[in-house]
């Protein structure tokens, strides 16, 4: 007799996944291991493969090559009943005839299970939302009907739980407050849920592991706090927060930097910190981690002349998007501390530096060299 693949468990594992349209290739040779019980996110930028591979965990895509398993069961080919696996889409799928309590027990009913309605009650207290379940979907707010489609998923105890940009259609406080709800709720029942989103800062948030995908495959993969202070491509370094990258060349090394000249200004990068050591690499460094001064600094070896071209208020900090001499525009972002305040205006000429070791360097790239370049002008 055939496994029974709604009984399946353990780590989520794809291999060498490949999904094909007509001549497009959505998911080009995908392999991805997800412990189980862990918070996972797949971020990329729209038609980059993370929703056909979603699907295709849930059973409502079938890859064109390659095995989804969970554990030592291969479900490739199964149906999505038929896996232990439920989905929480961006447009809830609530019942608007059934009340709060009876969407959440609907799952549970349908399995024929005897204590259906105590399963419902401790997933709406889960969600903290006991208080309303005897109302319809219609009235409750976006943000509340997020959570029932929540506890609906989370009553069924599936193994994986896959989110499919379930915060895209709330405000940004309430998609904030939620991040936050969604990782207590992850922690405390300890299902593997899978985030799929192009919102870097909520997969960052919630996250234990975040895969960047880029044309159908992983360009890196790794804590969130890995990939935003040491980017390993050009693509990562800008999706994954801001960048400010230039293309330069390695003249040699000093100490534990390489030295390399990027517009005509010499740079350190950490060895450690660039995947690239000899040739052409792409210098970055991050819009926070670079100051800017109305004169030239004394003894930062790392610094570069630019002109302010736009200066923000954002509350915490203020944003200056500077032009330095290669043409590209870089962002600044100082903290408003009220210490020595710099009052810059556009068309200002002024100076900016950075400590090196908080430098990266990456491969060259058509990518890379776009982003680098791309803003000029912007």
């Amino acid at each position: 007799m055939a496994t029974n693949t709604r009984e399946a468990h353990g780590d989520l594992v794809l291999e060498n996944v490949t999904k094909e349209f007509a001549d497009f290739t959505a998911v080009d040779d995908l392999s991805l291991v997800v412990p189980r019980g862990s918070f996972f996110a797949l971020l990329g930028p729209s038609g980059c493969g993370k929703t056909t591979t979603l699907r295709m965990v849930a059973g409502l895509e079938q890859p064109t090559g390659g095995r989804v398993l969970i554990g030592e069961t291969d479900i490739t080919g199964t149906r999505p009943h038929e896996r232990p696996v439920n989905t929480v889409f961006q447009s809830y799928a609530l019942f608007p005839h059934l009340t709060v309590r009876e969407n959440v027990a609907f799952g549970p009913k349908r399995r024929k299970a005897a204590d259906a309605m105590r399963l419902a009650d401790d997933a709406l207290e889960l969600v903290q939302l006991s208080h309303l379940a005897a109302r319809k979907p219609g009235q409750l707010s976006g943000g509340q009907q997020q959570r029932v489609a929540l506890a609906r998923a989370v009553v069924n105890q599936p193994e994986v739980l896959l989110l499919d940009e379930p915060l895209g259609a709330l405000d940004l406080k309430l998609r904030r407050q939620m991040q936050v709800e969604l990782k207590r709720i992850q922690s405390e029942v300890g299902l593997t849920f899978i985030h799929v989103t192009h919102d870097q800062e909520e997969a960052m948030t919630m996250a234990d592991t975040v895969a960047v995908m880029n044309r159908g495959r992983i360009e890196q993969m790794g804590p969130p706090e890995r990939l935003y202070d040491l980017p390993q491509t050009a693509f990562v370094a800008n999706f994954v927060g801001q960048s400010n990258l230039g293309v330069g060349r390695i003249h040699g090394t000093d100490g534990d930097f390489i030295v390399a000249e990027v517009s005509d200004t010499k740079v350190r990068i950490p060895k450690q910190r660039s995947e690239i050591h000899d040739g052409q690499v792409m210098f970055g460094v991050r819009p926070e981690k670079v100051r800017i001064h109305e004169s030239q600094p004394v003894g930062t070896g790392n610094d570069v002349r630019a002109v302010v071209t736009d200066v923000s208020f954002t509350g915490v900090a203020t944003q200056y998007l500077v032009t330095v001499p290669s043409g590209a525009n870089w962002t600044v972002y100082e903290q408003n501390l009220d210490v020595e305040p710099i009052s810059l205006r556009p068309g200002d000429d002024v100076w900016l530096s950075w400590d090196p070791t908080h430098a990266f360097g990456v491969p060259v790239d058509e990518d890379g060299r776009k982003a680098a370049l791309a803003e000029d002008g912007a």
